[in-house]
């Protein structure tokens, strides 16, 4: 890992995207910032951190993976990656959110944005952007948002969370094929509200009820209807109403 520490910037993805435009780097470059001042979420939110309060950085990965197939079990790789960094703090009730938001209890603390760029021999390169909320207290207007340390009165020590969650990413890629099926699972078996009658919001802004069943590998979430159909839905095609 080739660390480099900002005071601040607009966005560690941005910076570390221009970075990677410039110069060769190498894999596992990170950009750790203090201070996030236009933060990105899914789908353009803005992820909100207080100054040198929570853990915000992106890590470059040159061509590590192959095939656009595999695109989506990247998000799951690195959703594991904070998912164990965080149960090995002995943090309890920690959940992913389709696609990749961590949850404690039903309040999320993570928030994972990942960029990819597709080559034209097929391989692709990816800026993974990672924000956890460490020891932020103040959530006015975001009230289903909480903090390490709001949560379990516990303050992460950030370097020592940042090289933990990158050394899951680094040893998971490391013969990724022969480790897919056990990262799906440990996904799965960490999936927020599975096999549980949930209700959910169309685009159209319709209401209805449905239990997760999965996420496939193209990255859709797989809901089971009222009437037993299984029904594949994309990222903007519903919202989990929790």
């Amino acid at each position: 890992m080739y660390l480099i520490k900002l005071n601040a910037t607009s966005s560690t993805n941005d910076f570390l995207k221009k970075l990677a435009a410039d110069t060769d780097l190498t894999d596992f470059t990170v950009v750790w910032a203090d201070v996030q001042l236009q933060g990105k979420g899914q789908m353009g939110s803005v992820w909100v951190t207080e100054d040198a309060k929570n853990l915000t950085f992106s890590v470059y990965l040159k061509e590590k993976i192959t095939t656009d197939d595999n695109l989506f079990t990247l998000n799951v790789v690195v959703a594991n990656a904070v998912l164990k960094a965080l149960i090995s703090l002995n943090l309890t009730n920690i959940y992913v959110k389709w696609p990749n938001d961590i949850l404690s209890y039903n309040k999320k603390i993570s928030g994972i944005l990942i960029e990819n760029n597709i080559h034209a021999n097929g391989s692709v390169s990816s800026v993974i952007g990672i924000g956890i909320n460490c020891e932020q207290t103040n959530f006015d207007g975001f009230p289903q948002a909480s903090s390490i340390f709001k949560k379990y009165d516990i303050m992460p020590d950030r370097l020592q969370l940042l090289t933990v969650i990158v050394d899951h990413i680094k040893e998971s890629l490391n013969d990724l094929e022969a480790k897919a099926d056990k990262e799906w699972n440990y996904y799965h078996n960490h999936l927020f509200r599975k096999d549980v009658v949930s209700t959910f919001e169309s685009k159209d802004g319709q209401l209805f009820n449905g239990i997760i069943k999965e996420v496939n590998r193209h990255g859709q979430l797989v809901l089971q209807l009222e009437n037993d159909d299984l029904h594949c839905y994309n990222l903007k095609d519903i919202k989990l109403m929790y």
